[in-house]
């Protein structure tokens, strides 16, 4: 029978410009043998925990407030779970590929110089032995929310086994930081246009499925980074 109560959950679309003034946007790929999607590319992301609305978190949290997030995604969320969908963001996006959509307490970028620290620390945030707020207080670090801007909203259909209720978003790659290439959920991951992978879900070897294809298919309407950059408010 179909989970007929859809779990809340954040995606990031990733973004970066290309040579061309175009833009690319980051898919992963999951590894085979995971049970839900396994073999597909899709966005990071995943499930808002309980842990994403902590009083621990929300103190290391910038650039938006519980109040104005729920403004954006609607009062059907109480204020501490519409903030919990932007903190899940930033989580997910480090757990899965490495990238820290943060700042330290100055405002300035976060030292990502010691790679060799850091992704211990994401190893032990995917194993369960380290949790996210003890992880920013540890660093020093904020989660810059104001860096996750709002895309898309969009639920699976009840006819599906696993629903969820998801929010994506917009962001784009910080300077001086590269994705993994792979890690614990992800086989691989790869930047490429939207269109272009579009026209890739005609092969094997790109299996895509909605709303993956439906948030490439958004992006498309917009033909350059500067476009995509005014419209949404990215830097």
């Amino acid at each position: 029978m179909a989970n007929r109560n859809p779990k809340h959950a954040s995606t990031v679309l990733l973004t970066r410009p290309d040579p061309d003034g175009k833009f690319e946007i980051l898919l992963t790929r999951r590894p085979n043998e995971m049970e839900f999607l396994g073999g597909f590319y899709v966005f990071p992301g995943g499930t808002v925990c309980p842990e994403d609305s902590s009083e621990k978190i929300f103190r290391r949290c910038r650039g938006l407030s519980a109040p104005e997030a729920q403004k954006i995604l609607g009062d059907d969320l109480s204020p501490e779970l519409s903030l919990a969908h932007w903190v899940a963001v930033i989580r997910e996006l480090f757990e899965e590929v490495g990238i820290l959509l943060c700042v330290t307490e100055s405002g300035a970028e976060p030292d990502v110089e010691d790679g060799e620290r850091l992704e211990e620390k994401r190893q032990a945030l995917v194993a369960g032995t380290l949790d996210f707020g003890s992880f920013l207080e540890a660093e020093n670090l904020f989660c810059d929310l104001a860096r996750a801007v709002y895309f898309s909203h969009r639920v699976t259909p009840e006819f599906y086994p696993i629903r969820f209720d998801t929010r994506f978003y917009l962001a784009s790659l910080p300077a001086g930081q590269t994705a993994l290439p792979q890690s614990e959920e992800v086989a691989d991951s790869l930047w490429i246009a939207p269109q272009e992978a579009l026209r890739q879900t005609d092969h094997d070897h790109f299996p895509l499925l909605p709303p993956t294809t439906t948030m490439l298919q958004n992006l498309c309407a917009y033909e350059s980074w500067q476009s995509l950059c005014e419209k949404f408010g990215l830097s």
